[in-house]
């Protein structure tokens, strides 16, 4: 990079430094990713004297399994879309929403997975699933698996966490509500939340009731059921039968309170630019 294109400012104070960016009349975008609460105050700090923004924020996906899905694949899936990084990403399965009539089969595979999973330093052979960040993530994963169980939901496999280490042992729960917070906060942990929906159209209403829309998975070998669910969930990227969706030459973002504009592919790049419209009469 030629010099000055690239600036790495380092700052303890984080509302500080952001609000001088963000009132600084040199910079005409900003380009966030974090929860939405600073996305929020950034896009309103912004507004000053209208910066373009681009905001990747947090993400609550639903993970979706029909009745007519591939098991093995949608655990497989499952497992990527959940456990990468420990669950500490954006774009985490957040919530599992199963079709009765597979719920208990599901529920069956995917522990049975999850307990092959070995947990330890990274720096262990055989690893994969380190620690949590810092204690301010154990404290929450604590308190949404606490809240959880005190609500009703079944543990069907795991330990309940303790809250004194940072190498939390993956948990799967069942039988979830829409009263726990796990329903309606991000997770980022090893936990997998499970709950049955009755039908296509029960799975639809359960996966969009967020305020977030970030990214959404579903299993289906149905080719009429896969178009109608990717137009019907509201997220600004969706899995098929993939449980891995960031790519590079893929448009990165979400919808609703999980962001506005896109990173990656010549959709992000044009973020960064202004469209102008040039009439001229030929005489």
């Amino acid at each position: 990079m030629p010099a000055g294109v690239v600036n790495v400012v380092c700052a303890a104070d984080g509302a500080r430094a952001g609000g001088r960016l963000c009132g600084a009349k040199g910079i005409k975008k900003i380009s966030f990713t974090g929860s939405t609460e600073v996305g929020m105050a950034i896009a309103r700090a912004a507004t000053s004297d209208l910066k373009r923004v681009s905001l990747e924020l947090g993400g609550n996906a639903p993970f979706i399994v029909l009745a007519d899905a591939d098991l093995d694949a949608a655990v497989a899936g499952a497992l990527v879309a959940k456990f990468r990084n420990t669950g500490q990403t954006c774009v985490a399965a957040n919530r599992f929403v199963v079709e009765a009539p597979v719920a208990a089969a599901f529920e069956a595979r995917l522990a049975a997975a999850v307990a092959k999973l070995k947990l330890g330093r990274g720096t262990d052979a055989g690893v994969e699933l380190g620690p949590l960040i810092d204690d301010a993530a154990v404290a929450k994963v604590t308190r949404l698996v606490t809240d959880a169980i005190a609500r009703g939901a079944r543990i069907v496999h795991g330990p309940v966490p303790s809250g004194t280490s940072r190498l939390v042992a993956p948990i799967v729960l069942a039988d979830i509500t829409s009263d726990m917070q796990l329903w309606r906060e991000e997770i980022f942990g090893p936990v997998v939340a499970l709950r049955t929906a009755r039908d296509e159209a029960d799975a639809v209403a359960l996966a969009n009731d967020t305020p977030d829309g970030l990214v959404a998975y579903v299993y289906t070998r149905d080719g009429a059921r896969q178009a109608r669910m990717a137009e019907a969930l509201e997220a600004g990227m969706v899995g098929v039968n993939e449980g891995l969706v960031s790519a590079a030459q893929a448009p990165f973002g979400g919808v609703k309170h999980s962001g506005q504009g896109r990173e990656g592919s010549r959709h992000g790049i044009e973020d960064y630019t202004n469209l102008k419209y040039v009439a001229t009469r030929v005489s």
